[in-house]
């Protein structure tokens, strides 16, 4: 039986989302589908054409799911009812499509698809983006970092779920949908539930002085920020060995003396890294004796690291949107409990498994943050200080979430 359109477009997206586009040749996906390229070819003249076709479904697929939360919020006079609406539609959508999920996190974020096409796309078929923050507006001041920090935290609670769930094509329950959309909900909302009190007795200005004093440490080997340079040019994935030694300017396998593979060589990379920024910001927390204080010298002293450090930056990107298996990380060394020594109030009972939840949840959110470009020539001008207000809005973002920026 001849396939048709709609059934390989489906299967791309469930064939080239299970390794997260590593691989998407048009052979890989005939051999999943049982049939030759050509047969692919009647239907599609190339690769790109294909993955075109992709994105309009899910553009078609995705603004008739969430059409109706939309409208429900326009209509509501209630702000934080029509932003819930709206988080309830996206959630629900995206905890039923896991491979809508990849595909929007490797298209969207890596910009394969023209913001502005995709916005321009989803208006015309009654699915405003631009509602959202007019929505979010009625009641809180916001500004695109906002508006940025809510759907990377949208983001992230999906991706989280999906990777928690580990049930590849199996649909989530009802239950289960209900209770990561009042989880996302209630993040966006209140954050980590910190007191406004505590937050606005806090010397901003005095905590960033502390840490601009510190030196993030010793210039890193030649040979790891060759690798990071390659990472940052390349991506994880097709940074190889061999661009590695071209900017040693020595031979590929003298590479075997140092690394065992391109998988050694990577996880050395990010291991050493992200040690290298837990031991700056562990020296920063150490500072003070406050809760709150902790979090931000903690915080802002990652974000300093990473300035400090453009190529490790563009290197380590690829955690908004990607699962790269790079083996085990020492028993002992776990990347990502950055704050494992602050004491928040609301996380105090909480099991280690949710602890370091929000600990990856509050770096996803600073590398959003660090990566998004200005949006103005008014913000270049700005400069450092305009920087340092980003990290200050992400901060009051994630200890008090929206409620955080109330008119």
């Amino acid at each position: 039986m001849e396939l048709t359109k709609t059934e390989i477009i489906t299967a791309a997206f469930k064939v080239w989302g299970r390794n997260f586009y590593r691989k998407t040749s048009l052979t890989q996906l005939s051999k999943a589908l049982g049939v030759s390229k050509p047969a692919l070819y009647r239907h599609f003249e190339n690769k790109k054409a294909l993955t075109s076709a992709m994105a309009d479904y899910f553009i078609d697929d995705f603004s008739f799911s969430v059409k109706s939360g939309f409208e429900k919020a326009m209509q509501t006079t209630d702000t934080d009812e029509g932003i819930f609406s709206i988080i309830q539609s996206i959630t629900g959508y995206f905890a039923r499509n896991e491979y809508a999920l990849i595909f929007s996190l490797i298209n969207i974020y890596d910009h394969n698809i023209d913001s502005r096409y995709l916005s321009e796309n989803l208006k015309t078929r009654g699915v405003d983006m631009e509602n959202f923050h007019i929505i979010i507006n009625r009641k809180y001041d916001t500004n695109p970092v906002i508006i940025t920090l809510v759907f990377a935290t949208l983001t992230f609670f999906m991706m989280h779920f999906h990777k928690s769930r580990n049930l590849i094509d199996e649909i989530p329950s009802d239950n289960e949908i209900k209770e990561i959309i009042s989880s996302i909900h209630e993040v966006i909302k209140h954050g980590l539930k910190i007191t406004s009190r505590k937050i606005d007795a806090l010397d901003f200005d005095k905590m960033e002085k502390q840490i601009n004093a510190m030196k993030p440490g010793a210039e890193p080997e030649p040979l790891f920020r060759a690798v990071a340079e390659a990472v940052a040019e390349a991506g994880p994935w097709n940074a190889s060995m061999e661009m590695v030694a071209k900017r040693m300017g020595f031979s590929k396998s003298s590479l075997y003396g140092h690394f065992k593979n391109k998988k050694d060589m990577l996880r050395r990379l990010f291991t050493t890294e992200f040690r290298r920024i837990i031991e700056f910001a562990h020296n920063a927390i150490n500072m003070s004796a406050d809760s709150a204080e902790q979090l931000y010298l903690g915080i802002f002293s990652i974000a300093v690291y990473m300035r400090s450090r453009p190529e490790i930056l563009v290197a380590i990107s690829w955690i908004r949107t990607r699962k790269l298996d790079l083996g085990k990380p020492d028993k002992n060394h776990e990347i990502f409990r950055l704050f494992e020594d602050v004491e928040i109030e609301n996380l105090l009972n909480a099991e280690e498994g949710e602890k370091q939840k929000i600990s990856y949840w509050m770096l996803f959110l600073l590398i959003n943050i660090l990566t998004r470009p200005f949006v103005s020539r008014e913000e270049t001008k700005k400069g450092l200080s305009m920087a340092h207000n980003d990290i200050r809005m992400l901060f009051k973002y994630i200890t008090q979430g929206l409620g955080g920026f109330k008119r």
